[in-house]
């Protein structure tokens, strides 16, 4: 399946990023990964060191065997990292850390090993050590004399200390043998004797012994610390697995952290909702935007318009939200859950097994009967047969699996013209540029395309006689029906193209509607807040005055109402500042004239009126928002108002920046922009995380999406308002 997807290199980058080798799949409750994923993104953490697959070394232990330094050093080195990972502050992970439990026993066992696999803090060893290293200084010394000894300075051929097969050795012409003994261990390319002095030899049997009584000291601690492991197999066990989960998840985030993917979790239903979605075998990749919620998807149209990697993209996406593999999509994508993702696709002829292409894919076709809870993929159904027949044949095949989910591709309008009237098939056309003579990769629901053969033939050199007289063949009736269809597909886009960009526009005025009627609750509500603070206030006063009618004497008279009379002078009626505060940029009137403002200086200010510049008093101005009627039928987008389209984040404290950037957007759409670039930089991300969250959930941002290279890349994100 992974070749047939062409996700290969993919799924070969993500294992590169694993600390041991293992199968991509993640085992157990798709939910429970997702919910650790998506925490454990939130840090920043050391990634794991690399482990051997322990798996031989647990069954040695279930058998009482013995394990090397090396191996248990291996189970050190994952106690040791869940050891770090226990150590730090999770917010919401302790859950999973905290539960793993190292026994004492195996404690004692980590420390008795340095960061290298050494064994340390044993008395013993650390002798024997020690004397293997005096042994080694007197070897050097005694190498050293002889290659100064005066009597065979003339038979040297240098003054280095040579290693030949783990012996240190002179090198010496011939007849060293008279002023020297030693052992002639190997010859160099000159014909020069490489020889071991025979007066080192006791120093070498001493470091024999020293390393045989190493071995056996090593040796015991090694089957002490196994006998100890056997023990504790289970826990062993246990920690092997979880350091593969974590492993797992770290190489995830990691290619999604390095390549800006999501994460999309499959859904219970079986719905495929593509929202800027990229293959990754792509590298300039034209994103896909795409709803398949019927049974069946027929894809026709243009030769090389991109049909197959649809296909291909289609049954990606479903491959990777199964296992939870990061892909590049917008995070709003919905994608549903399958058992068995099925892909038709290569030709299956073969000589070996005596088979045609048509009997392969009959065989293949045939297997499908038997599948259940499927997204199948069939690319050139009718490929191996006379077209006609093939598709009589594949409508009734289709139809018996229509409660499926299948996508298929294919060259020939009759099978699209005998499903198309199926409620439960959707069609799919790919777009071919008459102009430009090129496909578009792009896509039309709803019609059947052209595969513009005869254009291809000419585009890739075919003679144009032959291209005509094939047209000829071919028949003015047919050609004559691929042009209605073409028609048909073109009028069908334009129309597309027209709704969208009036939903565009209403949606915008709903969201200027929504956003004034808000700014008027809130209005009413300062208003009746403050009422109701006069109203307390004045009762108050009143209350006051009212006592200094009981007063028994005119002094308490008199002090009863200057009460009164201060409590009076307490009230403070707020002011409502009726005028709005004007900025670079804004909308506004000054009398009957109407512009924009493009500096302010004092308490003056200088619009744009038609392209006059006039100075005049910022008490005088009044901001409007600035609307466009609807045309009925438009292409032409709205031209964005003069203020700047790009807010720059750079040096910014995080929470001004996020106050900037929500007033930006607000200002933004009252100055009738759909489109604003917001420059955060990548740094450590906290920033970037920061506007992300907040256009998630502004309620005048209908979608964003990272820059292109040219704009700022990651560190720049594209708003549709």
């Amino acid at each position: 399946m992974i070749k047939k997807l062409d996700l290969q290199d993919y799924i070969n980058s993500l294992e590169s990023l694993f600390a041991r080798s293992k199968n991509f799949i993640l085992e157990g409750d798709i939910n429970v990964h997702y919910k650790y994923i998506q925490k454990l993104q939130k840090y920043d953490y050391v990634s794991p060191p690399t482990i051997i697959n322990l798996d031989e070394q647990l069954i040695k232990l279930k058998k009482q065997g013995v394990l090397s330094h090396k191996e248990i050093f291996e189970f050190v080195k994952i106690i040791n990292y869940f050891k770090y990972l226990k150590s730090r502050k999770w917010s919401d992970l302790e859950e999973w850390f905290h539960k793993i439990e190292i026994p004492d026993e195996i404690e004692n066992i980590i420390k008795k090993y340095d960061k290298k696999g050494n064994l340390t803090g044993i008395e013993e060893l650390d002798n024997i050590n020690q004397l293997i290293s005096q042994n080694r200084s007197n070897i050097r010394q005694s190498l050293y004399k002889v290659v100064n000894y005066s009597k065979l300075s003339s038979y040297l051929v240098d003054r280095q200390i040579h290693l030949v097969n783990d012996e240190e050795c002179v090198m010496l012409r011939g007849g060293f043998n008279r002023v020297l003994k030693g052992e002639i261990v190997g010859r160099s390319a000159n014909g020069y004797f490489y020889v071991f002095p025979s007066e080192i030899s006791r120093f070498k049997d001493r470091e024999s012994e020293l390393l045989s009584k190493k071995e056996e000291i090593e040796y015991q601690y090694a089957k002490e610390f196994s006998e100890i492991f056997t023990k504790w197999n289970k826990f062993l066990s246990f920690i092997n697995k979880e350091f593969d989960k974590f492993d797992s998840y770290n190489a995830r985030i990691n290619l999604a952290k390095g390549k800006n993917l999501e994460f999309i979790l499959p859904k219970k239903d079986k719905k495929i909702i593509l929202k800027n979605f990229c293959h990754p075998a792509l590298k300039n990749c034209k994103s896909i935007d795409l709803e398949y919620n019927k049974n069946i998807l027929l894809i026709t149209g243009v030769n090389a318009g991109g049909k197959t990697m649809l296909l291909k993209s289609i049954l990606t996406s479903a491959f990777m939200a199964k296992y939870l593999l990061p892909m590049k999509a917008h995070p709003d994508s919905h994608i549903g859950h399958f058992k068995n993702i099925i892909a038709i696709i290569d030709d299956p002829q073969s000589v070996k097994n005596d088979i045609s292409t048509f009997a392969g894919r009959i065989k293949e076709f045939a297997k499908l009967f038997n599948s259940k809870d499927a997204l199948i993929g069939v690319d050139e159904i009718e490929l191996g047969t006379d077209a006609n027949e093939a598709a009589s044949l594949f409508k009734v095949i289709i139809q018996e699996l229509i409660n499926q989910k299948i996508v298929i591709t294919t060259h020939h309008k009759r099978l699209a013209s005998l499903l198309a009237n199926d409620e439960r098939v959707e069609l799919l056309a790919a777009i071919y540029d008459e102009e430009k003579q090129k496909p578009t990769y792009e896509f039309i629901q709803g019609t059947i395309g052209r595969s513009y053969a005869f254009e291809t033939a000419l585009k890739y050199g075919i003679p144009a006689r032959i291209v005509n007289k094939a047209k000829k063949e071919y028949g003015d009736d047919l050609e004559n029906l691929n042009l209605l269809i073409e028609k048909t597909a073109k009028l069908e886009l334009e129309l597309k193209l027209k709704n969208r960009e009036i939903d565009e526009k209403l949606e915008n005025i709903k969201k200027i509607e929504e956003s004034l009627k808000y700014q008027k609750e809130e209005f009413n509500k300062n208003i009746e807040q403050e009422k109701l603070k006069l109203l307390k206030e004045y009762n108050e006063a009143i209350k006051v005055a009212k006592e200094a009618q009981k007063a028994k004497n005119e002094k308490e008279f008199h002090q009863k109402l200057n009460e009164a009379n201060s409590k009076k002078s307490q009230i403070k009626i707020k002011k409502e500042d009726t005028h709005e505060k004007i900025e670079v940029g804004d909308n506004v009137k000054y009398f009957n004239s109407k512009g924009q403002v493009v500096s302010i200086t004092g308490k003056n200010a200088i619009i744009d009126v038609d392209g006059k510049k006039i100075t005049a008093p910022l008490n005088a101005l009044k901001k409007y928002i600035k609307t466009k009627k609807l045309k009925k039928v438009s292409f032409n987008k709205p031209k964005p108002s003069k203020i700047d389209v790009k807010l720059d984040l750079h040096g910014m404290r995080y929470e001004e920046a996020m106050e900037k950037a929500d007033k930006f957007i607000n200002n933004a759409l009252l100055a009738g922009l759909n489109e604003i670039v917001i420059y955060h930089g990548m740094g450590k991300g906290i920033l970037a995380a920061g506007i992300k969250n907040l256009l998630k959930s502004h309620p005048l941002v209908k979608e964003f999406h990272p820059a292109p290279p040219n704009m700022g890349g990651y560190g720049a994100t594209i708003v549709k308002l």
